[in-house]
């Protein structure tokens, strides 16, 4: 009689675990070849760079007009990859090239940060003189 009873429960509880996948598994060993590393603000520098073009199609955006980069790394390759996310505009770098100098760093500026500083503090107005 204690076997019929307990022979549904048995048999419903070997059943039910049936087919069940590993509840932990982390999900494919790789996500894509490409990895994103973030979006950061394009700063005051990014519209200083040379090498990109001056575009004479006046809708198309210039470096002035990125709001951020979007970094990514190609996990196949180890390369790096820093884009405006207007422009299009990407400098490219790989540390870890046997042998080679990473293509577009350091990048080229037409003024560099210290220029910029100190043409700020010529052009502030002076608050302070009466």
């Amino acid at each position: 009689m204690r076997l019929a009873t307990f022979a549904p429960l048995l048999i419903t509880c070997a059943l039910v675990g049936c087919d069940q996948q590993n509840a932990s598994s982390a999900g494919p060993k790789s996500p894509g070849r490409y990895a994103g590393i973030g979006t950061f603000d394009a700063g005051r520098l990014w519209q200083e760079m040379k090498g990109a073009a001056k575009l004479r199609d006046k809708p198309a955006a210039q470096l002035a007009d990125d709001e951020h980069v979007i970094v990514v790394l190609d996990s196949h390759t180890g390369e790096i990859r820093e884009c405006g996310d207007h422009s299009g505009f990407c400098v490219t770098m790989n540390p870890w090239a046997v042998g080679a100098r990473p293509a577009a760093t350091p990048v080229t500026l037409n003024r560099h940060a210290a220029d910029l500083a100190s043409y700020d503090k010529s052009a502030a107005p002076d608050v302070h003189k009466r």
